[in-house]
């Protein structure tokens, strides 16, 4: 199991386990964590799972590619960090990873 924790842009601290190879839109959506929605299901078509990376997490990242890049520009409040958790596929050199969830998806 991959340990996941979102903070809430309130400050509210979640953390979650989920099998490895589980996307972080994923983790979110079937642990009810407020602020991140996956309306396409995952599919890099919205950015309705727009999240922050932490920054001692960003280097372990895949790089953003051209789709994840137009897709962010949709993202409201984008800015250090910014991904879509549909592109983060959670591995054992993401155990530990910390994200936080924007003040809304819309």
């Amino acid at each position: 199991m991959i340990k996941v924790t979102f903070i809430e842009h309130n400050g509210t601290v979640r953390s979650v386990e989920v099998a490895e190879g589980t996307s972080l839109m994923e983790a979110a959506v079937s642990n009810r964590v407020p602020g991140i929605d996956g309306d396409c299901g995952g599919n890099c078509a919205c950015a309705t799972c727009h999240l922050f990376v932490e920054p001692e997490w960003r280097d372990k990242l895949v790089p953003v590619e051209d789709m994840e890049k137009s897709m962010l520009e949709l993202a409201e409040g984008g800015g250090p960090g910014s991904r879509l958790g549909c592109q983060i596929m959670l591995s054992r050199s993401l155990d530990g990873i910390v994200v936080r969830t924007p003040l809304g998806q819309h």
